[in-house]
């Protein structure tokens, strides 16, 4: 797959609106993960480097309107620490207060605007959203892969109203997932993790039939065991995708990795008394929370022969 590259925009004394993943975890109002805003300083430092300003948008977690708990404030500061580059945190995503604020910064400062989700419009794609986001920058650029298939107002919205393209890191994970899709290495395997299963229904249909060995966990894993008939206690089960996920281990079951042992909780906590069960043994009462140590020697037989290698989830 092709995508305009930044050498596609007009940069130079033009202001470049930035859709970064910087989107990580917070510990006592600190990051304490920088890996994805280290990520996104080689686009910024392109931009600049070729005279352009920066105005960087993200969302962070998923608060339930405004609230400071996710602020954008942290991330901006460690940005900063980060690129060597001075930042100015925007109080806002849109609007008149914040166009101006944008424009008050020095040419040689990236501004970063809050937490895009403090934004009712931001997921539901909202149109006069994203012509507020199209008003405070001349082009646009999305490098954040992880949420470049949500068709929210900084993703999708803006771009089709200004000059857009693809930034360094969503072209090389594209160019990846295409070899992957295309000509992989073979044996190729795919490891997926997760709590939803509705969240990887589109994948695991889209690779089973291209993949040798598909290993699956996380939480998602138990609606996959109880289509076997494996009763799965009180664990996180998608009853509604019991029946399309049935489709696919008949059709695919020889393919597909699943857990044979569980550690399993009472609750979900980290003082809950826990044990390792067999998958069919766990009690009613009881709830799966990770893989047991049978099933880690499996996945890493699984994973060991792969010369191709597509991981997806926090598993």
């Amino acid at each position: 797959m092709d995508l305009p590259g930044l050498d596609s925009l007009d940069i130079e004394g033009r202001t470049i609106l930035v859709r970064a993943d910087l989107n990580v975890p917070l510990g006592d109002g600190a990051v304490a993960d920088d890996h994805r805003i280290a990520s996104s300083i080689p686009v910024i430092d392109q931009i600049r480097r070729a005279g352009g300003r920066v105005v960087v948008c993200s969302h962070l977690g998923r608060p339930e309107g405004r609230d400071p708990a996710f602020s954008m404030a942290p991330v901006t500061a460690r940005l900063g620490e980060l690129g060597g580059f001075p930042v100015a945190q925007i109080d806002g995503v849109a609007g008149t207060e914040v166009t101006a604020a944008v424009a008050a910064v020095p040419a040689d400062t990236v501004a970063v605007l809050e937490n895009t989700r403090f934004e009712p419009g931001e997921t539901s794609n909202d149109p006069e959203l994203a012509r507020g986001l199209a008003e405070l920058a001349d082009g646009f650029v999305l490098d954040a892969f992880g949420s470049a298939h949500r068709a929210h107002a900084s993703t999708v919205g803006v771009a089709e109203l200004m000059p857009s393209a693809a930034g360094p890191l969503l072209a090389a994970e594209v160019a990846a997932l295409s070899r992957l899709l295309e000509d992989p290495a073979r044996p190729y395997v795919v490891v997926l993790g997760g709590a939803k299963v509705a969240d990887k229904l589109g994948v695991m249909r889209h690779l089973l039939p291209r993949v040798d060995r598909m290993v699956i966990g996380g939480g998602m894993c138990f609606t996959l065991l109880a289509a076997k008939g494996v009763d799965v206690g009180d664990s996180l089960l998608d009853q509604d995708r019991v029946g399309e996920v049935s489709d696919l281990l008949a059709e695919y079951g020889d393919r597909i990795v699943l857990p044979t042992d569980v550690v399993v909780a009472d609750r979900f906590a980290e003082d809950a008394d826990h044990q390792v069960v067999a998958v069919d043994a766990i009690e009613p009462s009881r709830m799966g929370l990770d893989i047991g140590p049978a099933s880690i020697e499996d996945f890493a037989a699984a994973v060991a022969p792969a010369r191709s290698v597509f991981w997806n989830g926090p598993m």
